[in-house]
């Protein structure tokens, strides 16, 4: 495919985010350019428990949802490392699907749609003076519109000194992820949540017999380990008797979990130098509320409707900006909220053991508690 030198919208990274936001905007005849750094289909670490918010809309970008047979998940499962559990129906459910097949599919209908989609492509820089000029290896090319979808970090938010990057609140920074993809004897319509010291632990089904098993944790915990993830399981996610039950009676379905590190839950912003963050680059909700696959889809489309009045020359581009950012902070700053106030929760065991508890005894605190990290579908 040939790179052109100039396009209405330029969109840097190939998550949900980005890719929902690329076939939104080329349906609607935009020109579109999509950078992504690896090469599709790949594995990242991710929760891969989609909200049913999330569902009508992915219907309406192709995705075959109905025909693929996927699991839906109306149940809550939370346990606690003194073995001590909760269970309650989710208000309003979900579904699993890897990213491995989510991404894939979305990528080819991009492609599909129009979208020109460059694989294994770094962006080096993207530099604003009344369009937007973005370089690639030794190429430039020029935007009149450019979002950041390029997930939790990046070379740029570097280069761009972004604040999250100090770390406001040290129990919001520093984490790591692990995931692997496991056959096992797990209730398919339940999604689990085990908690262990400084960390948790998430189980649901996802497409075909496989399940996803992904945790996130303090850095300090792996570097106490040795640096050594069989080490970490064993000897701290295992006090949890539920976690060990689950990773004994598991196959692994690769040899090697996917990781990532330096994972940050403080506050971001949604504009950095003119560029519409979407998705994780414009706010991460914690993984423990479950939900951030629809936030980054629904960012998208916020986006999108106002990218397509802007080159419409509907509004401007200052009016483009204001409004993203406050209908952003409109549908999630809430959510991201409550979440990083939930994540304080599970900083030790103490604090995990009695968070369960409370639940326990006081069940009617749940559906609130859930509902306040969901929104309503879009």
């Amino acid at each position: 495919m040939q790179l052109n030198e100039e396009y209405d919208v330029a969109i840097i990274g190939g998550g949900v985010a980005g890719l929902a936001a690329s076939i939104q905007l080329a349906r609607c005849g935009h020109s579109v350019v999509l950078f992504e750094k690896e090469k599709y289909p790949f594995h990242k670490v991710c929760g891969e428990y989609i909200s049913l918010e999330s569902l009508d809309f992915l219907n309406q970008l192709g995705l075959p949802l109905r025909e693929m047979n996927l699991p839906f998940i109306d149940t809550l499962f939370l346990s606690a490392p003194n073995a001590k559990f909760f269970q309650t129906k989710l208000p309003l459910g979900g579904f699993g699907l890897s990213r491995y097949q989510l991404d894939f599919l979305l990528a080819n209908i991009a492609k599909q749609s129009g979208v020109h989609v460059f694989e294994e492509t770094k962006v080096d820089n993207i530099i604003f003076d009344e369009s937007f000029h973005i370089s690639i290896h030794s190429k430039k090319i020029k935007a009149k519109t450019c979002c950041a979808a390029y997930g939790k970090r990046s070379n740029l938010d570097i280069k761009w000194k972004r604040k999250f990057l100090e770390a406001a609140d040290k129990r919001l920074d520093n984490y790591v992820g692990i995931k692997y993809h496991v056959k096992t004897n797990w209730k398919t319509n339940v999604i689990g949540l085990h908690n262990f010291d400084n960390g948790y632990c998430g189980i649901s089904k996802i497409e075909e017999d496989k399940y996803c098993l992904c945790y996130m944790t303090k850095a300090e915990n792996l570097k106490n380990c040795n640096n050594n993830i069989e080490q970490l399981e064993e000897t701290v996610l295992y006090r949890n008797p539920h976690l060990k039950k689950i990773f004994l009676n598991s196959e692994k379905c690769y040899s090697s979990p996917v990781t990532i590190s330096q994972i940050n839950f403080n506050k971001k912003t949604q504009l950095e130098n003119h560029v519409l963050m979407l998705g994780d680059s414009a706010g991460m909700i914690t993984p423990l509320c479950g939900n951030g696959m629809s936030m980054a889809l629904h960012s998208s489309k916020i986006a999108t409707a106002l990218i397509h009045d802007f080159l419409q020359k509907k509004i401007s581009r200052p009016q483009l900006e204001e409004l993203y950012i406050k209908q952003w902070a409109h549908q999630f700053s809430k959510r991201l909220y409550t979440g990083r106030m939930l994540q304080r929760f599970f900083g030790g065991v103490r604090r995990s053991n009695l968070f369960v508890e409370t639940f326990i005894l006081f069940p009617f605190l749940a559906n609130p508690v859930i509902k306040m990290t969901h929104g309503k579908p879009f």
